[in-house]
């Protein structure tokens, strides 16, 4: 049994509070979803409960968490650039676990997982590795360790569709209790049983944490009737409270215009009107209190983006956007596939698939290069790593605003603040902020540029699965050119005309199983 008990974390450079008065119990057989906006803390709780050390630098905590010597296997969202330059054999063997570990039970963590056992001794470096192969390795050791407790941040990243539905079947046959935070809504509505929601209301000032012993389809559904059926009486009420405050005014109203005029000469009629009046004052303060009574009207966190300009963003129908013609594509000296054809026009969205390590990555970004050198056309480019668009130690509104002149700067703060933006983290360097606020400042620089081609890679990857539905309705009402790779199936559904996959042959017609 895992126990976190009145669980409070509060940031210590502007003391705002991330979680406040989070509870709750995990047993065996628990796959506890970990949801909530961006920037609402998900990983940092996810740390906390690891090793309190790992958040110790920014922020300060107050609770209890009970796991009496529990055995806590963790699985970071990313790996450092010192682990990624490791090769594979020396990242293994830093991880106590596999230095004690025989041949039997080495064997036994691979085929776990889906993976050879000698990739353990790979001299390859792990940034190599395709995404579904590390997030496998990273798995296999923390099975070695045989922990009680699993505590996984974004396993579904980077991971191809295939590797998604394995992920899928290992989470919901796991007899360790589970908590994990993922963007993927599909990969959510298969394996959690608990939904763990952490909000930040009213500007993001005031935190919320609910805890729900149900699975994400049903928390979802059963949230947002709830909220419907709130708000429903809580608007009738505040109607029946109109009517009778109006009510109320006009007798108030007519007492005092006859307590107005009444006669000096008759003071018997002036004292009943008096009295009157107190009753009828009386009776505005019932309804005061009564009014303090009232249901609330329905809070929740709300997902903002900004849609692009339709008249800026529209690409004409049929015309050619790029023709590209590979006889081999390559990574480095290596061969990752021959006779790659990708043909797009005006306005397609385009959806490439394909296993891990195929180069979808490598083919998205010669096309962006190519793209983006065009005169002819407005294009934008998302790559995975935000990293390389957010370089230094600009601000957001410094990213939006590059000129610096009153009314560009002004326009950027606006546009923050209606994403939800603080004042202050205007303020943070971009590249300090959590990958789903990156991902809406990359998205606001698109719109500001008035890009009418976009390409990009994992588009919803940052996202929270609350998030992402807003993200898919913006992209699907795009009126220009859409090129991106993705293994949201929701997206590829919903926003692409077109799904295409790589493979070792060349780009094919993607067939849904």
């Amino acid at each position: 049994m895992y126990q976190v008990k009145n669980l409070t974390i509060t940031h210590k450079k502007d003391l705002t509070t991330l979680v406040e008065g989070l509870s709750f119990t995990l047993a065996p057989g628990d796959r506890a979803a970990l949801i909530g906006e961006e920037g609402n803390g998900k990983s940092t709780v996810l740390k906390l409960l690891y090793d309190p050390a790992l958040v110790e630098p920014y922020v300060e905590w107050t609770g209890e968490i009970v796991d009496r010597g529990l055995r806590k296997g963790w699985l970071a969202q990313e790996l450092t650039p010192a682990e990624l330059d490791m090769p594979v054999w020396e990242f293994c063997q830093a991880v106590p676990a596999f230095e004690e570990a025989d041949p039997k039970a080495l064997d036994r963590a691979a085929r776990q997982v889906g993976l050879e056992a000698e990739l353990f001794w790979d001299g390859r470096p792990m940034a190599t590795l395709s995404g579904g192969e590390r997030v496998k390795l990273r798995l296999a050791l923390l099975l070695l360790d045989s922990p009680d407790v699993l505590l996984l941040d974004e396993p579904s990243n980077d991971l191809d569709l295939a590797t998604l539905e394995w992920l899928e079947g290992f989470l919901a046959g796991c007899k360790a209790p589970i908590l994990y935070v993922s963007h993927d809504e599909t990969l959510l509505r298969s394996t959690a049983n608990v939904v763990i929601h952490l909000e930040r209301l009213r500007r993001r000032t005031v935190s919320r944490c609910t805890v729900a012993r149900t699975g994400y389809g049903q928390y979802v559904d059963e949230r947002a009737a709830g909220f419907a059926h709130q708000e429903q009486v809580a608007r009738k009420e505040r109607a029946e409270y109109d009517a009778k405050m109006e009510k109320y005014r006009q007798i108030r109203d007519a007492v005092d215009h006859q307590l107005n005029t009444v006669s000096r000469q008759n003071p018997g009629k002036g004292r009943l009107l008096k009295k009157k009046m107190h009753t009828v004052l009386s009776m505005g303060r019932r309804f005061e209190r009564e009014k303090e009574d009232m249901t609330a009207m329905p809070e929740w966190e709300e997902a903002i983006l900004t849609a692009f300009d339709a008249g800026r963003s529209a690409f004409p129908a049929g015309k050619t956007v790029l023709r590209m013609d590979l006889p081999e594509l390559r990574a480095g000296e290596r061969v990752l596939a021959r006779n790659v054809r990708l043909w797009v026009t005006g306005p397609e969205r385009v959806g490439i698939v394909g296993a891990n390590g195929v180069g979808k990555s490598t083919l998205l970004k010669l096309a962006a290069e190519e793209l983006l050198a065009r005169g002819d056309l407005r294009a934008a480019y998302m790559p995975q790593d935000y990293g390389d668009l957010l370089l230094g130690d600009k601000t957001p509104v410094e990213v939006l605003a590059p000129s610096g002149h009153k009314d560009d700067v002004t326009r950027a703060r606006t546009l923050l603040g209606n994403m939800k933006y603080k004042a202050e983290e205007m303020e943070h360097p971009a590249a300090g902020l959590s990958g789903g606020q990156r991902a809406k400042l990359l998205f606001l620089s698109m719109v500001l540029g008035g890009a009418n081609v976009l390409v990009l890679d994992e588009p919803t990857r940052n996202f929270s699965p609350l998030s992402a539905p807003v993200i898919r309705r913006v992209l699907a009402d795009f009126p220009g050119v859409i090129i991106s790779v993705s293994h949201d199936r929701l997206y590829l559904e919903q926003v692409c005309t077109r799904v295409l996959e790589l493979t070792p042959d060349g780009l094919r017609r993607y067939r849904w199983e």
